[in-house]
């Protein structure tokens, strides 16, 4: 892992990098989004990325599967998401041009492929994965969003290339429920701000977006007897332009976290349970690998 610096739009950023020990022909790159480290949970966030960056999955995944995975730094601990609530909304951060040139970076010196960008993000992240998707479509082939639907003040924007969508969310989380809502900073006048979608629209709306055909499938995974292996309801549509696909995952008793994180006694009472059964670093390669549809090809 290497960390390399930038300068975007007058700032000082930097991402960490991970290199596969053997490239794929046609080297795909992971950006992961990390959650916002300056809410009220900072300090839970930062200790749930330190305790991600080494277990989610994606070391081992750039190694089997022949990723690039890179994992960039937002602006003050939070990424301008456009639901215009965290600082980097206020300081009119432009992190799409930040992670365009993660990426542009990316191809220049390791060959990664210009139009196979793959984003996976958590929450704060997760916002941010849809609005990269949105305004980055040509580059962004595959993104995964973990506990985030789709921020409200975005759902107006329309990408020029379709882009399939791994969508998860728990139906414990208190923080964004799985039926959308509001973000907790409210206004100067106490009004209500940032709405996000819930997982069942976001899902509509991308699958919309993608101009899917398909008839919807649902498969139900049972949770089992071992502790913290949650229920699984998979809803998936096909048929999208290019062959996109959009696939909604409802994830019984999770909270807001990372499938297949360590569970943890300290996280636990504050974001809910972790499932043990599912990585979604594993998940996300498997459902986006198949999917590094050529811009061409998805262009709407």
């Amino acid at each position: 892992m290497k960390t390399v610096h930038l300068r975007v739009d007058g700032r000082r950023r930097s991402f960490a990098l991970r290199l596969p020990a053997a490239p794929r022909a046609d080297l795909p790159l992971v950006l992961v989004l990390h959650g916002n480290r300056s809410s009220v949970l900072g300090p839970v966030q930062r200790f749930a990325d330190s305790i991600s960056r080494r277990t989610n999955g994606f070391g081992a995944c750039a190694d089997r599967y022949g990723i690039a995975v890179a994992y960039p730094e937002a602006f003050g601990g939070a990424w301008a998401d456009g639901r215009g609530v965290t600082t980097a909304d206020r300081h009119a951060v432009d992190d799409v041009a930040f992670l365009r040139a993660v990426a542009k970076w990316c191809a220049d010196q390791h060959d990664a492929r210009h139009d196979g960008l793959l984003l996976a993000g958590i929450s704060n992240g997760a916002f941010m994965a849809h609005r990269m998707a949105l305004e980055a479509s040509e580059s962004v082939a595959v993104f995964a969003a973990i506990a985030g639907g789709l921020p409200a003040e975005l759902a107006d924007l329309q990408p020029t290339h379709a882009v399939s969508a791994l969508l998860i969310n728990g139906t414990a989380d208190r923080v964004v429920p799985i039926e959308g809502g509001h973000s907790r900073r409210r206004g100067p006048n106490g009004e209500l701000r940032g709405r996000t979608l819930s997982l069942a629209d976001t899902a509509r709306h991308w699958a919309e977006i993608d101009r899917c055909t398909a008839d919807e499938t649902v498969e139900e995974r049972p949770a089992g007897s071992v502790p913290n292996h949650l229920a699984i309801t998979r809803r998936a549509v096909g048929g999208g332009v290019g062959g996109t696909h959009v696939e909604a995952w409802t994830i019984h008793g999770m909270g807001h976290t990372w499938p297949g994180a360590p569970a943890s006694r300290i996280l636990e009472p504050m974001l809910g349970k972790t499932p043990q059964n599912v990585d979604a670093a594993e998940e996300l390669c498997h459902f986006a690998l198949p999917l590094l549809i050529p811009a061409d090809d998805r262009r709407l």
